[in-house]
């Protein structure tokens, strides 16, 4: 089994992927800004297996990423959100669903990227051409790109309207897989 340091490594990229660098850590961020908010909606989005999403999220709120806090509008649940330490990942995150797209992906199933306050789609960098700034995550619209989605969960369908990232997306069950394995919260 790998293990998940790069102790020998001198550098900070290595002290990054310690963090973020884990398979499905990303894909966590990245729905996080979408405004993914519950574990039962990351799971459903990602079929990701419940123990892995319940490792990384742990890791996510250990090295300050995200924050993890009684969920308002359900009791003996949690919701994650981003800190304004992972929400400084925003451009590296743009930059590699830009180069996702631009290398890996069907082009014409990639979610646009819009500044909100002048509905100019973003540019390979993350900037506003139109405005000649890089709009801060809150700023900046999504949606799906028109197509059918290929995939049918809650999660995904509510994705495909226009909305802000990090509005945050409040869906999931009211069932008890709703909470992380092991977690005897109540």
């Amino acid at each position: 089994m790998l293990g998940k340091d790069y102790a020998d490594q001198d550098c900070a990229l290595a002290r990054a992927l310690e963090v973020i660098g884990e398979r499905w850590t990303l894909l966590i961020v990245r729905d996080a800004f979408y405004g993914v908010r519950r574990f039962s909606d990351f799971a459903a989005h990602l079929d990701i297996p419940r123990a892995v999403l319940a490792d990384r999220l742990r890791g996510l709120v250990d090295n300050g990423l995200l924050t993890r806090r009684a969920d308002p509008d359900r009791s003996g649940r949690d919701v994650y959100e981003l800190t304004d330490i992972g929400r400084e990942l925003w451009p590296a995150l743009h930059a590699l669903i830009r180069w996702g797209t631009r290398f890996h992906a069907a082009p014409q199933r990639t979610r646009r990227f819009l500044h909100a306050a002048c509905d100019t789609r973003l540019d390979e960098r993350g900037g506003c051409p139109r405005c000649g700034v890089a709009p801060e995550p809150e700023d900046i619209v999504t949606a799906g790109v028109g197509a059918k989605p290929t995939r049918t969960d809650a999660v995904s369908i509510a994705l495909q309207p226009r909305r802000h990232l990090l509005q945050p997306l409040l869906l999931g069950s009211t069932v008890a897989h709703d909470r992380p394995p092991g977690d005897d919260q109540d």
